[in-house]
């Protein structure tokens, strides 16, 4: 990119004019305007106020490439990746840096230059390594100021690993902040931190409360493909989904009801009479242990409201009234096994 066009870039995104931008510079604004057009180009005694004035280097005015594409970006990462396996960590620092001076305003090829940089450090027994650490810290935090999420999470990700190992927790805990109260990861970070500092019981609670909502998330998932399968009529494909929502609530811990509730629409469609009326004694058969979850040794930390004992009636009542809907489930009119259940 031309200087002129980058000027252009720069004035814009600070929300400067080209006469207020004179201004500070102490040219004219017809001045400005040459540059931005290519007719001129600034003053090599002007070139670092502009980049104050943008909070930029000159290098990053001066330098004219353009962004990397997702290859280029993945062929210096792995040549980055060969000089640190085959010459000194030095070396690759010195290559990571000199990329990153050459693009930068390249925020995934800096973000992925501070990761590989700092992950080596880990595995390999660097002399020195942590004279690295204000470059790779400081490459970490512009990475946080980038618009992509993915960026900035990944970013806040590495350096929240990077204070943990310091056990500099209170700039840790910072971290989470680029994280949605939402995203899973967060707390996960959090557990982590929490049990750094001695807060036992809010690291396990943080944990089974994540691992309650995955399995919500999961069952959620595993139903949409399940009734989408169905909706093409791809019954072999919505039993194999039937079977990984049984497996998941077992292996959840959710108890037997949770096993049993799934595969009716599948039944259904199939109009499969001894498998229905299966399906519907196994689910009242179980009412009792819809709160079994709670018993759970993997949620032992969480805390459960207390349900009134007929509310378990209560459910159990309300299934067996939908059971009996004719319109619904006509294909068992004749079924005695049926009209026995519905009418115990």
């Amino acid at each position: 990119m031309e200087i002129g066009k980058k000027i252009r870039k720069y004035r814009k995104e600070a929300n400067l004019t080209q006469e207020e931008m004179a201004n500070r510079l102490g040219v004219t604004a017809p001045a400005v305007n040459k540059w931005e057009n290519g007719v001129s180009t600034p003053d090599i005694a002007l070139l670092a106020p502009i980049a104050r004035m943008f909070h930029i280097s000159v290098d990053e005015l001066l330098s004219y490439r353009e962004d990397l594409t997702e290859e280029e970006i993945g062929r210096y990462i792995r040549e980055l990746d060969e000089t640190l396996k085959n010459s000194t960590y030095e070396e690759a620092f010195f290559k990571g840096k000199r990329l990153l001076e050459e693009y930068p305003r390249c925020e995934k090829l800096l973000w992925q230059v501070a990761l590989i940089l700092d992950a080596n450090r880990l595995f390999h027994d660097v002399k020195d390594g942590t004279q690295y650490d204000t470059w790779i810290l400081h490459w970490y935090e512009r990475a946080l100021e980038s618009k992509e999420e993915m960026i900035r999470s990944g970013a806040a990700n590495a350096m929240f690993s990077f204070y943990m190992r310091k056990e500099n927790f209170d700039e840790a805990e910072k971290c989470l902040t680029y994280f949605s109260m939402q995203n899973p990861e967060r707390k996960r970070m959090q557990a982590d931190l929490d049990w750094k500092r001695g807060k036992k019981e809010e690291a396990y609670k943080a944990l089974e409360e994540l691992l309650f909502s995955e399995f919500q998330m999961q069952q959620m998932g595993l139903q949409m493909l399940y009734l989408m399968v169905l909706e093409e009529e791809d019954m072999e494909k919505a039993a194999y989904y039937v079977r990984k929502q049984k497996e998941v609530a077992r292996v959840s811990e959710f108890g037997v009801y949770h096993e049993n509730s799934y595969g009716l629409d599948l039944l259904m469609k199939e109009k499969d009479v001894e498998g229905t009326i299966a399906w519907m004694e196994s689910v009242l058969g179980s009412v009792d242990t819809i709160w079994d979850f709670t018993k759970s040794p993997m949620f032992e930390h969480m805390t459960f409201k207390e349900t009134d004992p007929s509310f378990v009636e209560e459910i159990k009542k309300n299934l067996k009234k939908s059971m009996a809907e004719e319109e619904t489930y006509g294909y068992l009119m004749e079924n005695q096994r049926w009209i026995d259940l519905i009418n115990e």
